[in-house]
């Protein structure tokens, strides 16, 4: 959410950064709200000490035994008070107004976010690994012989609809060893805090790092209002929801594996085939909380732990800078990580590490207490793939696919599969 004084003061330079987002004109509305919602609380103000004020006249009158005063200031004390609490309820709801402006507005973009509309304005800035030659025609992850057997998209079909999976097998051990060692790299050497948070949470969660309201056809809401996180982001960043922390507490540095909800109300007929894009998917989430001078380091920090993730599995990637018209709401910046998939010829998103600044950090009112003293300030907040797990398996499958429908798999997986190195043409581990 937006500073209302930084508008206030400097509407012109709002509307040119907010028109980096595509929205024209954000100011005026908001200003036009402000005023009168300033306005009415300053009436409500004086209608009050007006009250005040005859309430007091109202003794005097009475001591003094003039009952025609009396009788007059007592009902313009009931006048005043009725007055005030009319006030003060339009004056709310400007507020509200005021707020629900405010949280429809998407992050401002940092000024080296190249400008663009869409992904073909994204800029590449790193690539790594070269993608390997097949003497044979490199197949999607569900056409793989091996595959096969462990993934089950007709009996979960059955059981839930489109878009979900039923895993068993070989690639079910291979799935959650990615998972452990992604929790294990990112705990022992990136120095994250593993934590285990709720996939269930309040609406205000949602809101704080905004989700809601723009967004809640893209999630699953319960029939008592709770919400299906879309992401650990929700539950990690709101530690800090309605909080006030000591500077000393900064930077916290968490990392979280959890099944993730989405209703991908806005994809339709995209990625259908396979797994790519499903409903339920596994995540490891990475969020950093930091103090506004190292949110930028940190930013850097998060992407290094999730390109770290695919240079031990040996897969290719290259790294993307967004543009300001495909970056995500929430964002200041963010660094896309696509991963090769040989299958589809392409490099495809496997995470997304962004800067926030402190625009969620106002939305759920997340500050620290400077070590020097002085009023409580507003954190930093990020938020990153560390990966996702769906996403990885597909690039272990189809970039260690051999000819005869086995997978060879990456050394680091060796040990979470008890020594197993290949996911054989039958679905087995051997």
């Amino acid at each position: 959410m937006h500073d209302i004084r930084a508008i206030r003061e400097n509407p012109e330079a709002f509307d040119a950064a907010m028109a980096r987002r595509g929205v024209s004109g954000a100011s005026v509305d908001i200003l036009k709200v402000d005023e009168a919602r300033r306005a009415k609380i300053l009436a409500a103000e004086t209608a009050q000490a007006d009250q005040n004020k005859a309430a007091k006249e109202v003794g005097a009158a009475k001591a003094k035994g003039d009952e025609a005063e009396f009788e007059r200031l007592r009902a313009l004390v009931g006048e005043k008070k009725a007055e005030v609490a009319a006030m003060q309820t339009e004056a709310k709801a400007l507020d509200q107004e005021l707020t629900d402006l405010l949280m429809g507005l998407p992050n401002l973009a940092l000024d080296d976010v190249p400008d663009g509309e869409d992904e073909d304005d994204n800029v590449e800035i790193k690539r790594w690994g070269t993608p390997r030659a097949f003497d044979f025609d490199a197949r999607e992850h569900f056409e793989i012989e091996g595959v096969k057997p462990g993934m089950d998209f007709e009996t979960a079909a059955k059981l839930s609809g489109s878009r979900f999976v039923v895993m068993s097998g070989g690639v079910v051990r291979i799935h959650r060893a990615l998972a452990q060692f992604m929790i294990d790299t990112h705990v022992e050497e990136n120095g994250l805090s593993e934590t285990w948070t709720p996939v269930l949470v309040r609406p205000e969660m949602m809101y704080g790092t905004g989700q809601l309201p723009k967004f809640g056809e893209d999630s699953y809401e319960t029939t008592n209002g709770w919400w299906l996180v879309p992401t650990a982001e929700v539950t990690l960043t709101n530690i800090v929801h309605d909080s006030v922390v000591e500077e000393g507490y900064l930077p916290r540095r968490y990392v979280a594996h959890t099944q993730c909800f989405r209703s991908e109300a806005g994809s339709a007929g995209k990625d259908t085939s396979g797994m790519l894009r499903q409903h339920q998917f596994e995540k490891v989430e990475m969020v950093s909380i930091t103090h506004p001078d190292r949110s930028l380091d940190e930013h850097e920090r998060m992407t290094r732990c999730a390109e770290g993730i695919l240079e031990k599995l040996g897969l290719p990637y290259r790294t993307i800078v967004l543009c300001t018209g495909d970056m995500g709401f929430g964002a200041r910046k963010t660094h896309d990580i696509e991963v090769w998939l040989p299958g589809q010829n392409t490099y495809r998103e496997i995470s997304s590490v962004s800067v926030c600044g402190d625009f969620q950090a106002r939305r759920m009112n997340g500050r620290f207490k400077p070590a020097d003293g002085g009023k409580p300030q507003f954190v930093h907040t990020l938020n990153g793939s560390g990966l996702a797990v769906g996403r990885c398996l597909i690039a272990v499958l189809e970039n260690g696919q051999q000819a005869d429908g086995s997978v060879e798999l990456p050394d680091v997986l060796h040990p979470y599969l008890r020594g197993k190195t290949r996911l054989m043409a039958d679905g087995a581990l051997g």
